[in-house]
């Protein structure tokens, strides 16, 4: 039997539509999953069934009937895994780079998702039968650190800090240019990009709210290069790659945001060949944490792959720096700048 759940309406949520409070609500669906429900009739407001348009009057009584899980069609895949943590609710993962996170058209296998269907006999099936355990992703050519479920509540549990934005998310990225300040924040909403659709932008008329806050940690002058440390309050499609290329410092080997061909005005021959080698963005998901379930607090970190560390060292020896001030840097404090369209 299909479970359902009843929701009652505060009156915090007066005016707000039907569809946005199930979606604030009910973090583990997506919310096209919402208007699914919505438009098939599984919702009903004080026991009418209602547009997802409906504004809120507070006092309502919303009900909903959840779809059930829908066990996983993917084939599992015996596909390494470098596992930092697994335990009966969850596991957390390095993913490496060129690793579809789930089967997509083109992508059919070959996915993180296949071989945690090897791995796991257990992922939660929230996410619909082609993602199963999956709460966030990484995108293809970004490596670092993921967590999938193993069951339903977990799934549920996690979802919520990831709406809630409670979950630790850190990035190290290489760009091009010499970002201003110290520290700040980027604050431009994210959708599809109007003309390129396989891109995302922050001039889009459909978007979403997105924020990005980002410490350097070098500043390699000669070579006009920045290495950043990022901080996701938010968690949009290619967040990081769009709100960085935007204020025009792009990931240094990133081919959709400009990243490529600004390598080619690198005067160093031996760096330029290496970021020219590079097949991938510099881009790595270094740091997670999260609560787990049964209250405890978790951190994970992974270094950086190979093909990164050796464009790092050879930046670090060049220009003299030790690395001991790289490995926690601090967002404590008053933000310093904010990067916008004039910086």
């Amino acid at each position: 039997m299909p479970e359902s759940c009843c929701l009652q309406v505060s009156s915090d949520h007066i005016a707000v539509r039907l569809d946005r409070f199930l979606d604030d609500s009910l973090p583990e669906m997506t919310r096209s999953q919402i208007k699914r429900l919505i438009d098939e009739g599984a919702v009903t407001l004080d026991g009418v069934t209602s547009k997802a348009g409906v504004k809120l009057r507070g006092g309502e009584t919303i009900c909903v009937v959840l779809p059930e899980p829908v066990a996983a069609s993917a084939q599992a895949e015996d596909i390494p895994l470098t596992v930092l943590y697994e335990d009966s609710a969850l596991i957390v993962v390095d993913k490496p780079t060129d690793f579809v996170v789930h089967p997509a058209p083109g992508h059919q296998s070959g996915t993180l998702v296949n071989a945690l269907l090897h791995h796991c006999q257990d992922l939660s099936g929230v996410g619909g039968e082609l993602r199963p355990g999956i709460v966030h992703r990484l995108d293809k050519d970004t490596s670092g650190v993921m967590v999938a479920t193993k069951d339903d509540c977990t799934h549920q549990h996690l979802a919520k800090q990831f709406k809630a934005h409670t979950i630790q998310r850190r990035y190290r990225a290489l760009v091009h240019g010499l970002m201003p300040g110290a520290k700040g924040s980027i604050d431009q909403p994210i959708g599809r990009h109007p003309v390129h659709r396989k891109k995302m932008s922050t001039t889009a008329r459909v978007n979403r709210h997105a924020v990005t806050h980002w410490r350097v940690l070098r500043h390699y002058e000669e070579d006009r290069l920045t290495l950043v440390d990022l901080l996701l309050e938010t968690g949009r499609t290619h967040q990081i790659r769009v709100h960085l290329a935007d204020m025009n410092y792009p990931v240094v080997g990133d081919p959709l945001y400009g990243g490529t061909n600004r390598a080619k005005a690198i005067n160093d021959v031996t760096l330029r060949q290496m970021v020219s080698r590079l097949d991938r963005q510099f881009l790595h998901a270094w740091q997670l944490g999260f609560d787990h379930p049964n209250g405890e607090a978790m951190l994970f970190q992974a270094a950086l792959p190979l093909e990164l560390q050796g464009i790092l060292d050879y930046l670090e020896e060049k220009y003299n720096f030790t690395a001991t001030d790289l490995d926690v840097p601090s967002y404590a404090g008053p933000v310093e700048t904010t990067l916008n369209e004039n910086s």
